[in-house]
């Protein structure tokens, strides 16, 4: 075992691409759960803009329109969860669970012809004087894109939902949708712009991973990054700043234990691959240890059934 094998730096350089996708994910859910909708199909919408992301990057040659298109997948796939939920009135938990299932099974039927092969590279987003500092240079500023435009999403996401009007009218419905029906918001249609945002980000994480952290397409590659960002939203109390704190949280734990495998830990390989998974539900069994600390922060009507005649 050789623990000086781990460089600091290059540690949390990865912390940063490591917890991208799951920023994304996270971060579009939370929007949806703050409008008073609980999606579980995440994963399903992460697999699809994965595969639909990475198609279109190697078709096309460029990864800036497999990401695009990523995002109008799950975007797409997300309709299908507002359909059921929002216009069928079905149940959001069973709506959710179906959405990942069959997201899985479309990917993979999907992605039979592009296993093994490489996607067009991203560019790094290298900045000039920035990048060349000695420490923060490779930390901060020498990542491609995505990983810069998931904290502008982050910091957007915060100043819409605290200051803007879009923002109070979204937490509104979230809170009592019955009231903001009675003010006359449309519940129904801000409902579903919300969702369709949330499979968005969604599918742009799931693109992240297979055209930049993994440049490959591999059938399952989300292996539950769409159930920890579900898990981060509650973790945040609902708060984007927070949810970064989580992805990077999530994140550094993930990259921790490859370092520690690759420095000959001696550890099964087993364990230190469910570390992360087994950090978060600790994480989440203390934040839920009280229940007035879980509900604190929850949307008052998250996951209920909104029908404007009730």
């Amino acid at each position: 075992m050789d623990l000086s094998a781990i460089n600091p730096v290059l540690l949390v350089a990865s912390l940063m691409i490591a917890a991208t996708p799951i920023l994304l994910a996270a971060i579009g859910e939370l929007v949806v759960e703050r409008a008073g909708v609980l999606n579980l199909g995440v994963e399903g919408m992460m697999i699809i803009g994965a595969i639909c992301g990475f198609a279109i990057a190697v078709e096309t040659g460029s990864p800036l329109v497999g990401f695009v298109g990523a995002a109008f997948a799950g975007a797409a796939l997300s309709l299908l969860f507002a359909f059921l939920t929002q216009i069928m009135l079905a149940n959001q938990v069973a709506s959710g669970l179906a959405l990942t299932l069959f997201g899985l099974g479309l990917s993979a039927l999907i992605g039979q012809g592009y296993a093994g092969q490489k996607p067009p590279p991203t560019p790094r987003l290298d900045l000039p004087v920035l990048s060349d500092m000695p420490v923060l240079g490779q930390v901060l500023f020498s990542h491609d894109p995505m990983v810069y435009f998931a904290i502008a999403m982050i910091a957007a996401t915060w100043a819409v939902l605290k200051y803007s009007r879009v923002g109070l009218i979204l937490r509104a419905v979230g809170e009592n949708h019955d009231a903001a029906h009675a003010l006359g918001y449309k519940v129904v249609r801000i409902r579903i712009l919300a969702i369709m945002f949330g499979g968005a980000c969604a599918g742009l994480g799931g693109a992240y991973l297979s055209l930049i952290r993994v440049p490959q397409w591999t059938e399952g590659m989300t292996a539950g990054a769409g159930w920890i960002a579900l898990a981060i939203v509650v973790f945040a109390s609902w708060k984007p700043w927070r949810v970064m704190l989580g992805a990077y949280l999530f994140g550094g734990v993930t990259v921790l234990q490859f370092n520690l495998q690759a420095a000959g830990v001696s550890i099964p390989v087993q364990y230190l691959s469910m570390a992360p998974y087994v950090i978060t539900i600790l994480v989440l069994v203390i934040m839920s240890s009280s229940k007035s600390r879980a509900a604190l922060n929850a949307p008052a009507a998250l996951g209920r059934i909104f029908h404007a005649t009730h």
